[in-house]
C-alpha cells in the first residue's frame, strides 16, 4: 500500500493510495479522506462506490462530501470502479463494460474473470487493507454509492450479513436482471445462466430471503435512466412484501448527476454517522 497523493482539506487529509490487489490481480488505486478526528484516534468509515465511467476521483471532487465527513468524524473510502492496466480486458467501444464498469461482481467468464473480481475486492480485500494500515475502526463501516455503485452498495449490504451498519444509495440499479445495463454486463461477466445473475441483484436477493437491512434511497424524478434502467419501485415492492424498511425519496426535478448527489450527500452521511455511532 503506497501513498501517491495527499491534500489537506477541512482540517483532514485526502489521500490516494495504490497497491497490488490479490483479488483483481493488478494495481488498484483508491482514495481515503481522513477527517481531523483521525489524528487522535480510530474512526468509523463509509465506503463509497461510484458509477459507470468513474474512478475514485469523481466522488471526492464533485460530491462536496469532505466538509460533512470532517464535521461528522467519518473516514471516506473511495475505491475505483474496476481493475485497470494494459493486461486488463476492456471493451473500448462500450462505456458499460470493461474498465470503468466493474459492476461490483465476481466475473466467472473469460476474459473478464482474470481481473474483474470487484465484489471480493470491495467486501473483503479493501476493508482488510484499510483497517490494517489506517486509523479506521475494525468492522465499523457503512456503504453507499451512485447508479452502478448504488447497485454495488445494495448487494454488498444484503449479501454480507452484519458487515455494514447502514446502507444508502443515489439512483441505484435496483433490479439489474431486467435492465439493459444488467443484461449487458451480467451476460458478459457471468454467462448465459440468468439464475446466476440473481445473486448480484438487490431485488432478487430480497425475494430469495436475504435479510432486508434498512435502506435509504434518493432518486431524482428527472433522471434520464429511471424508467428503463433503475426500477426502484421493484425493490420497494420486494421490501414491502417482507415488511422491511426501505425509505425511497423521490426528489422532484433532480437528474442523475453529481449536482443531485451534492444536494443530499450531507443527509446521507448524517444517516450513516448515526448508525455508526449507535452503541446498539
Amino acid at each position: 500500500m503506497k501513498q501517491i497523493e495527499s491534500i489537506k482539506a477541512f482540517g483532514g487529509w485526502l489521500n490516494r493510495y495504490e497497491h497490488q490487489s490479490s483479488s483483481c490481480h493488478c494495481t488498484m488505486t483508491f482514495s481515503v479522506y481522513l477527517p481531523p478526528q483521525a489524528a487522535t484516534g480510530k474512526i468509523p468509515a463509509v465506503y463509497w462506490l461510484s458509477g459507470l465511467t468513474c474512478t475514485d476521483d469523481n466522488f471526492r471532487t464533485k460530491a462536496g462530501a469532505l466538509r460533512y465527513a470532517a464535521e461528522l468524524g467519518l473516514a471516506l473510502i473511495m475505491p475505483d470502479t474496476s481493475p485497470r492496466g494494459v493486461a486488463v480486458a476492456d471493451a473500448p467501444d462500450r462505456y458499460d463494460l470493461g474498465k470503468g464498469a466493474g459492476f461490483y461482481v465476481n466475473a466467472t467468464q473469460p476474459p473478464w474473470s482474470a481481473h474483474f473480481q470487484m465484489y471480493d475486492y470491495v467486501t473483503a480485500e479493501l476493508p482488510a487493507l484499510v483497517e490494517a494500515n489506517l486509523p479506521v475502526l475494525p468492522g465499523i463501516k457503512s456503504i453507499s454509492g451512485h447508479s452502478m455503485g448504488g447497485h454495488g452498495a445494495l448487494i454488498c449490504a444484503l449479501k454480507e450479513k452484519g458487515a455494514y451498519r447502514s446502507v444508502s444509495a443515489f439512483s441505484p440499479i435496483c433490479h439489474p436482471v431486467k435492465s439493459p445495463w444488467g443484461e449487458g454486463y451480467f451476460g458478459a461477466y457471468l454467462g448465459d445462466d440468468k439464475e446466476q445473475w440473481k445473486a448480484y441483484d438487490a431485488t432478487e436477493l430480497i425475494k430469495a430471503g436475504h435479510t432486508a437491512i434498512p435502506i435509504l434511497i434518493d432518486q431524482g424524478t428527472n433522471d434520464e435512466f429511471l424508467a428503463e434502467q433503475l426500477f426502484p419501485q421493484d425493490l420497494q415492492a420486494a421490501y414491502a412484501e417482507h415488511g422491511a424498511t426501505l425509505t425511497l425519496r423521490m426528489q422532484e426535478g433532480y437528474d442523475h448527476s453529481y449536482y443531485f448527489i451534492a444536494t443530499f450527500i450531507g443527509e446521507h452521511l448524517a444517516y450513516h454517522a448515526k448508525a455508526l455511532t449507535d452503541p446498539h
